[in-house]
């Protein structure tokens, strides 16, 4: 009987862990490219917010993406990226420039990892995309990029 209580206490424990998969799954972190985009909206949620924006491809089309945040919203407000100072900056029809890698799958969909708005303003720099929260890190990191310039790498770099 011991053992049948042991091995349900380790999945109770081990499952959990488990369950909020990695950015590396879905999108391809390898290859993070850079555009000009405009967003269409944009919401603070958890665990994940979620924005979506259009951007204008090399054909002159207009693109309509759906993305999400590799981080959540407690990173944003270390940041000092609030809510309310969130969604002000981030209203429909707003110009950002994102970094951000594809889904696996296709399509117009995608994990943002650093946005920059018209203003130069670093609204989400990760520190890095495979330490998002910047656990480990040290202090005071929040906001700041993790070296290198990660829009340059995959797709060639600029994809506007």
């Amino acid at each position: 009987m011991k053992y049948v209580t042991a091995a349900v206490a380790f999945f109770v424990i081990l499952v959990p862990a488990f369950a909020h998969h990695g950015s590396g799954i879905s999108y391809d972190m390898e290859k993070l490219w850079t555009t000009k985009a405009t967003v269409t909206e944009f919401r603070y949620e958890n665990p994940h917010p979620s924005m979506f924006f259009d951007r204008v491809n090399e054909k002159g089309e207009v693109e309509h993406w759906t993305s999400e945040l590799i981080t959540n919203p407690s990173f944003l407000v270390r940041a000092g990226w609030t809510k309310t100072r969130t969604l002000a900056a981030m209203k429909p029809g707003t110009p950002v420039t994102l970094t951000l890698a594809t889904a696996k799958v296709g399509g117009h969909s995608a994990v943002v990892t650093k946005i920059v708005n018209e203003k130069d303003e670093e609204i989400l720099a990760a520190p890095n995309v495979d330490n998002p929260l910047g656990r480990g890190l040290g202090g005071g990191n929040a906001g700041q990029t993790g070296g290198g310039d990660a829009g340059q790498r995959g797709r060639g770099g600029q994809r506007e």
